[in-house]
């Protein structure tokens, strides 16, 4: 079952990270970051990290640290989206934002704080990868977490608002909010196998279709999802003047979309065989859920 299989991800994940502030200097930030970080969600972005790892056979502990450094820059951004200057969200995954839990200029230090660990992780010398290795999903982290990619994804997110944009625009705007950071989940895994640079591009356009994926998943949310579901107030996109797909194309002709693309991603994976079943199975808890 694949929420089973998202627990017991997410524990592993939080108590690898919880150990690792623990060995750092006692600071103020420490409980802002904790509460981002530590704070439920489904961390399933490590979980395509591990499915991911499967298809080349590698141990999960390779990967633990790109995993806590994935779930490091997700909660940073989403510290910094839910600020009352983006999104202005007052709850997140059930309980008050870290903006209202510790006021708005401890959750910027936080979310910063966030976003530098993530490489500390990486460059940690505990870390099993060659300095090579490091070395490159550390670029390729630092490419997609910055304007062009997470943030250049909110910046063109909150210019959209309230405008006509085209299909082309919603989703090219999604695929650097969203989909660049699952691109890095399935990139660095074809870095730790030591694929070619051909393999990387490649696995790394497919983890992006995955993110797309999980968006639109998101902008369904948002629609027929509820409050308990999401763990914040929900239908805000249309009261914001989001730009989805959803309201440009309307639901249906969105949801056809959504489906076509999920096909398109399993298709690829088809010719990993057996190996590919649980990045497979996760793939369709992430569309399937909302349907």
């Amino acid at each position: 079952m694949v929420e089973k299989k998202l627990k017991k991800n997410a524990v592993k994940i939080d108590k690898f990270l919880l150990n690792f502030l623990k060995k750092q200097n006692k600071t103020l930030l420490v409980e802002p970051m904790k509460y981002g970080l530590i704070s439920g969600g489904k961390k399933i972005r490590s979980t395509i990290i591990f499915d991911g790892g499967k298809l080349f056979k590698i141990k999960e502990k390779k990967l633990l640290d790109i995993c806590a450094a994935v779930e490091c820059i997700h909660s940073y951004s989403l510290i910094h989206d839910d600020l009352p200057c983006m999104d202005n969200d007052s709850m997140r995954r059930g309980k008050p934002s870290t903006h209202i839990k510790f006021g708005e200029a401890t959750a910027v230090l936080a979310g910063n704080s966030l976003l530098t660990l993530a490489f500390e992780i990486i460059v940690n010398k505990k870390n099993l990868l060659s300095s090579k290795q490091k070395n490159e999903i550390i670029g390729l982290l630092s490419n997609f977490a910055g304007h062009t990619g997470i943030a250049g994804g909110q910046e063109l997110d909150l210019k959209f608002e309230n405008k006509k944009k085209s299909f082309i625009q919603i989703t090219d705007m999604q695929r650097k909010k969203t989909g660049k950071l699952f691109n890095f989940c399935l990139q660095s895994v074809a870095i730790v196998a030591n694929k070619s640079q051909r393999e990387k591009i490649l696995l790394g356009k497919l983890g992006e279709e995955i993110g797309l994926l999980f968006q639109l998943a998101d902008d369904f949310l948002d629609i027929k999802g509820s409050k308990k579901l999401v763990g914040k107030p929900i239908k805000k996109d249309k009261k914001k003047g989001k730009s989805t797909l959803v309201n440009l194309i309307g639901y249906e002709n969105a949801s056809r979309y959504t489906k076509k693309l999920k096909k398109k991603i399993l298709l690829k994976l088809e010719k990993h065989g057996k190996v590919a079943k649980d990045l497979i199975d996760t793939i369709k808890f992430i569309q399937e859920r909302n349907f």
